[in-house]
Parts: C-alpha cells; structure tokens; sequence
C-alpha cells in the first residue's frame, strides 16, 4: 500500500462511558478498510481514544495494539487497553476489555473493481465492570468493509452488527463511510460519516462525523489523529491521536 494512503489498522474496542460507547475501527476512524497488512509485515501502535460529555471523560491511556499479516490476505490483530472513566459516580483506571480479531480480504482491488474485506472482532471481559472499565460480558462485531481508489483519493464504506449481550443492553448496528486524499507524501487527511443504532435500552440511534488523518513522519513511522461530534442530542466530543511503527 503507498505511503500516501491510511496503513491497514483496525480497532473497534467498545468501552462504555454511562449510556454511551467510545468505538473506533480503523485509526484514526471509526469507519474501517478491507486491506489487510502485508504478509510478514508487522504494525505497533501506542495511542489514545478519547470521548468527552458535559458530565464525564471516558479514554484509553493508552492501548497498545498489534497487526501482524500471518498469510496473504490475511492479518491478525490485538488490542491491550488501559481505560480511565470519570462518571458523576467516581473515577476509575485500569485494564480494560481485550480485544481479538482476523481481518480477511477477500477480493482484491483491480481498476474498475473495489477490494473487499471482513474483520471478526471478539471483545474479552477482562475489565472490571463495576468500575466502568469493561463491559462483561463476550462481545462480537461482524463487519465487512470495501474500498476503492482513484490516484491520490480514496474511499472505503461498510458497517456490520454488533452482538452486545448483558442486561440493559441491546445488539446494534453500525455503518460508516470516509473519504482520504493524500495532499503529498507526509500528509493525508480525511472525513468520515458514520451511523448507529440504540445499544442499550431506550436509548435512540446516533451518528456523527470525524475529520483527521495521518503524518508521514519517516517511511516507518507515523502519526495519526481526528476529533468529532455527534450530529444531533447532547454534545458528545471524540478524538483520537495514535504513534504507529510499521515494519
């Protein structure tokens, strides 16, 4: 994949800040791609997710992630977190939920066809829930993702269903689409949309957007970051701002 375009990276961990969940799948978004890493190749990543109410903080400081492409068309991926939460009923730091998965790409792109892709996720209980820092219970995403590129443009859009097992709560959806141009070899930026529906019990759907990108800082080294809000009820700001080492 050109330097110009977003590293294939993947994080979809769900950490729940009251009645509200902080999600992003593919750094610096929440919308992901289809493109695997590269067979052999390997991507670290230390980075911060962060989402902000008019009455509490939720954030990972940090999480550690790693990519490895084990076989062509095929990488696997964990996420280790470390979340802080600041509710109206006190603050909490700790190890949050483990995240697994296999991003599998299953057709590749070609000049008038996009790549597609899917991504497993497997959220492991490993949080204290009563202090806010996991959810659990065993959650799961099933998402599947498709991408195409036009020189210095490119797009990628799909969404999947989260399966969010626990009283209260309930199973939803979520879909998403971004748009990147790369501006020159060290600077990309895009903008995605995205949308979602209730996971907890009277709760309403929601959607927003986020505007980032990444730095080239070297061949190997990069900087990625975005901040957004919701589009409609009470303010919600995220952000998210990562280092990541390709090898």
């Amino acid at each position: 994949m050109p330097a110009l375009r977003f590293l294939p990276v993947s994080l979809c961990s769900l950490f729940l800040v009251s009645a509200a969940s902080l999600t992003f799948a593919g750094p610096p978004f929440k919308t992901d791609d289809p493109e695997p890493v590269e067979y052999l190749h390997w991507e670290f990543y230390i980075a911060s997710m962060q989402q902000f109410t008019a009455h509490e903080t939720g954030a990972t400081c940090p999480h550690a992630e790693v990519n490895y492409g084990v076989v062509p068309n095929v990488q696997l991926h964990i996420v280790v977190p470390f979340f802080y939460s600041h509710t109206t009923e006190g603050t909490h730091y700790g190890y949050s939920d483990t995240e697994i998965g296999v991003k599998y790409r299953f057709i590749g792109e070609t000049e008038t066809m996009p790549q597609a892709g899917i991504f497993p996720l497997l959220e492991i209980p490993t949080g204290d829930e009563k202090k806010g820092l996991g959810s659990g219970e065993l959650q799961a995403f099933l998402p599947a993702w498709v991408q195409k590129s036009w020189g210095a443009l490119t797009t990628y859009a799909g969404g999947g269903f989260w399966y969010n097992p626990g009283a209260g709560r309930e199973n939803w959806l979520f879909t998403g689409w971004e748009v990147q141009y790369d501006f020159s070899e060290v600077v990309t930026l895009g903008s995605e949309l995205y949308y979602q529906t209730a996971d907890t019990e009277g709760a309403a759907s929601r959607g927003g957007f986020n505007l980032g990108g990444f730095v080239n800082v070297s061949e190997n080294h990069h900087i990625l970051f975005s901040v957004g809000r919701n589009i409609a009820g009470a303010t919600t700001i995220t952000g998210y701002l990562g280092f990541q080492l390709t090898v």
